[in-house]
């Protein structure tokens, strides 16, 4: 992934985990109104030093939360969304908080699995126990410390809301290893399905590259390149020509018979590997039929033209196909040049008219029709 990729996408994490902090503020937003309830209802104490202390302590705690999600260093982190810090640290304010309450703290425990359900979808099921753990421990200590020190109004009813905080989080526990098994079934037949798109994308391209190459010479065939030459023609800016020329293996037909057809297909790919060795990465060369090719040649003028047509020729004469012993290979060329606004059924008339001439006046030539083409 290069580093601009990087950037984004940590940038969007940001984003994201700022808006979960968002979340669990405004959580704390909700609790402290929930107080100032029960403070107008005298089910809290009036806030003394302590009472300031701890909803000071609070609101620092959130402060480093947000210094770090803003910064971005809880990338450092092996979890960046610091899920299960936030769970523990709300759980034990929140723990902290219920000491102060007496008669309205059985309504509050609904908090507790409001804080939990942050981590339902985030945490891996032994970390999410631990942090049920940790809520059902710290309500029951309470508890069994007001006991011990004579202050516990009713056992009954604290028994009773302990039994319910427990089944409530061995409850969530369970639906949260759910939920991470459903994420992990997902996340595999996801990575399947990803896995058979690249194979049906792969399967794709090699039916392309059938479709648009001749089998014997690994070259384009005849429909595809008409259908890169439009491309090209429609691309061409005023001023600026492309080289187009059809090319004829010189007496192909007297090659099969005196030394069969399999020959015959050896010089066919003879020649596109020649071919390939005298032209450039962006020209087009394509089996138009039989021993017929089509070449064209981007961004070019009559003199490169015809030395790139010259050069293949003198090449192909020298060359010697594999495991065939054939005598005198040549080849005929028909050039000529496609302008602004020409028609490509009209310029491969005249490639083909100065073809024609080429085999004409004795083969193994290339001949150019530059006269139909505008200065």
């Amino acid at each position: 992934m290069s580093s601009s990729s990087q950037r984004v996408t940590q940038h969007r994490l940001k984003g994201l985990l700022l808006k979960r902090f968002g979340m669990a503020a405004a959580t704390y937003a909700l609790i402290a109104l929930v107080c100032a309830v029960a403070l107008l209802n005298d089910l809290l104490p009036p806030p003394a030093g302590t009472g300031l202390l701890f909803g000071g302590l609070v609101a620092l705690s959130q402060l480093g939360f947000f210094i770090l999600f803003r910064t971005g260093k809880n990338l450092r982190f092996r979890d960046p969304s610091l899920t299960e810090a936030q769970i523990l640290v709300a759980l034990v304010w929140l723990t902290l908080l219920l000491a102060a309450f007496d008669q309205g703290r059985g309504s509050l425990l609904v908090i507790y699995p409001l804080i939990m359900l942050f981590g339902v979808f985030q945490l891996q099921p032994r970390v999410f126990v631990r942090c049920a753990l940790l809520a059902f421990f710290g309500f029951a200590g309470l508890n069994l410390f007001e006991a011990y020190s004579l202050r516990l109004a009713d056992p009954a009813v604290a028994i009773l809301q302990i039994s319910v905080l427990a089944v409530v989080l061995v409850w969530l526990s369970l639906f949260a290893s759910y939920v991470q098994a459903l994420r992990r079934r997902m996340r595999q037949r996801r990575f399947a399905l990803q896995a058979h798109q690249d194979t049906l994308r792969g399967m794709m391209r090699q039916l392309e590259d059938l479709a648009a190459t001749d089998e014997l010479t690994g070259l384009f065939n005849r429909r595809h390149f008409l259908r890169l030459a439009s491309r090209a023609l429609e691309a061409l800016e005023g001023g600026r020509h492309h080289g187009l020329a059809l090319i004829d293996l010189d007496h192909f037909k007297r090659i099969n018979d005196v030394h069969g057809h399999a020959a015959g297909d050896r010089v066919l790919q003879t020649f596109a590997t020649v071919a390939r060795a005298c032209l450039r990465d962006g020209d087009i060369l394509a089996r138009y039929g039989g021993e017929e090719f089509v070449l064209l040649l981007p961004n070019t003028d009559c003199e490169q033209f015809a030395a790139c047509c010259e050069r293949l020729r003198d090449a192909f004469s020298r060359a010697e196909p594999m495991g065939v012993k054939v005598d005198d290979l040549s080849l005929s060329v028909g050039m000529t040049l496609l302008t602004l606004h020409d028609d490509l059924d009209e310029a491969l008339h005249r490639a083909d008219q100065a073809l024609y001439q080429a085999k004409r006046s004795g083969r193994n030539r290339c001949t150019a029709a530059w006269e139909a083409v505008d200065a």
